[in-house]
Formats: C-alpha cells, structure tokens, sequence
C-alpha cells in the first residue's frame, strides 16, 4: 500500500499557527469533523474530490470542505515529498468565498515560500 500524506501546519516567522490555533479554537465537533476530513486527505491525496476538497479556481490553492452547520474551509498546498501545507481556516457565512480569505492563504504561501528557500 501507498504511503499516507503528511500534513503540515503553517507556522509565522515566530513559530505561531494561526491555522492550529483556529482548529484549537473550535467545539470538540467541529474539530473532529476537520480531523476526519484530514484522514481522508492523507489517505488519498490529490485524488481526494468533491465534496470534501476542492482546487480554487486561478490560484495554486486548494481548499479543504467541512460541510455542516459549520461550513468550515481550511486552504492548503501539496508540497514535495507527499506532504499538504495548512495555511489557513475560517468559517465560510456565504456563498462565495471572501476574496480576503484566499489573500491570506496566499500571503502565508508566499511567506512561507520567501522562508523555506533560504
């Protein structure tokens, strides 16, 4: 059998994850709902498909769908090495997602990108 992925967490130049303390932030349903989601995703991968996750449309993001009553979006990146890059959470109110949301997934993506290459 295939190795599982691995999943990461964003972390600031300070060592903070914001997207950790967001998960840690929720009620204990919400927050096993998400860890259900991302067993799925390490078990399989970039095959892993709607409904559960989701490429966002002109950027190199994809988002991770909790559905329910919380609605919850987490956006992540696949890296080398079989590994997903957490970048940000939030809980999505309407339809469309707020364009502000994919800016800080980029903004930590870049970030990041600017700090691992050195």
């Amino acid at each position: 059998m295939d190795e599982k992925w691995k999943i990461e967490y964003y972390k600031t130049i300070n060592k903070k994850s914001p997207i950790k303390e967001f998960v840690d932030g929720l009620d204990v349903k919400a927050q096993n709902k998400i860890f259900e989601v991302l067993d799925l995703l390490k078990e399989f991968g970039m095959s892993l498909g709607m409904p559960h996750s989701k490429k966002v449309t002109g950027t190199s993001l994809w988002e991770l769908r909790i559905l329910g009553g919380d609605n919850i979006r987490i956006f992540y990146i696949a890296k080398t090495g079989k590994t997903f890059l957490l970048l940000h959470g939030f809980q999505k109110k309407k339809q469309k997602t707020d364009k502000k949301e994919i800016r800080v997934a980029l903004d930590r993506f870049s970030d990041y990108g600017s700090r691992t290459q050195n």
